[in-house]
């Protein structure tokens, strides 16, 4: 994926989290293969390894175009044994209060 297209276009920036369950540790190189090419979009990244039940719990924060949150969303998603979720900042994020 070439993101200086999203760089051409007027798009405004939202703050996103994007939550995964990695169920397939098979699935983990693809994972971080993905992450690392969004990686210009990742403000930081928290995983959490439950061994109890052999899945892992990964948290992703974002700044960029909605677009690129849905995009790398429906790419995570889109592994074997990986689900992601993708929430947005509904006001836009900017600390201002009314």
């Amino acid at each position: 994926m070439d993101h200086d297209v999203y760089s051409e276009v007027n798009m405004e920036n939202t703050a996103a989290m994007i939550s995964i369950v990695v169920e397939d540790s098979g699935s983990v190189a693809d994972l971080n293969s993905i992450l690392h090419e969004y990686s210009s979009f990742i403000i930081g990244r928290m995983g959490l390894p439950y061994r109890e039940r052999q899945i892992s719990l990964i948290s992703i924060a974002l700044d960029g175009p909605a677009e690129v949150v849905k995009d790398l969303e429906e790419k995570i998603d889109s592994l074997h044994g990986v689900s992601a979720k993708a929430v947005f900042v509904a006001s836009g994020g900017n600390g201002a209060e009314e």
